[in-house]
């Protein structure tokens, strides 16, 4: 009896063990790029000028809304990409006044999200081969489940920061 018990005890044994060896859990997804993220069509939702000269020194007011002035409301940015989810070009539409280039070739420092702190910005080319690069945005917030996006253009002197614009946005499909 005790030897049955045994064979019983080693067979359910082999039969777990083999169990728990094949899991199954899908086939291998490629992970989420931020240009998959970045891509698409953008309408501006808020706009604001912030004097960062002002802020670093408590005089307020340091910030003010720009959505509703000089038809920032038709603001609209496309990021384009390719079949592979490469940077392709992006085109700013809307009677707006330009504060970086209106169109060209984009690319982004990081595919992925950063973890250390850093964060990610948005090189903004006059050339495809993107050697000529016009302006540079920062990515503040990254677009998910809610599908909103920050993005900032700081304008320095001296390296000094003395003014940026935070553009708020919302995916359009």
């Amino acid at each position: 009896m005790k030897c049955k018990s045994l064979y019983w005890l080693a067979f359910m044994m082999c039969f777990f063990a083999i169990g728990c060896d094949n899991t199954d859990d899908g086939s291998y997804v490629e992970p989420i790029t931020l240009y998959e993220k970045v891509n698409g069509n953008w309408g501006l939702t808020n706009l604001k000028m912030v004097d960062e000269v002002a802020k670093a020194n408590n005089i307020e007011p340091n910030e003010e809304n720009l959505s509703t002035y000089f038809n920032y409301e038709d603001f609209k940015i496309k990021f384009n990409v390719d079949e592979k989810n490469n940077p392709t070009s992006y085109e700013v539409t809307g009677d707006v006044p330009p504060l970086f280039a209106p169109k060209g070739y984009w690319a982004l420092s990081s595919d992925f999200q950063q973890t250390n702190g850093v964060g990610t910005k948005i090189y903004l080319y006059s050339d495809a081969q993107k050697t000529q690069k016009t302006d540079e945005l920062s990515l503040v917030s990254v677009p998910g489940k809610t599908k909103e996006m920050q993005i900032q253009l700081t304008h320095a002197s001296g390296g000094v920061d003395f003014v940026s614009y935070v553009f708020k946005l919302n995916a359009i499909n």
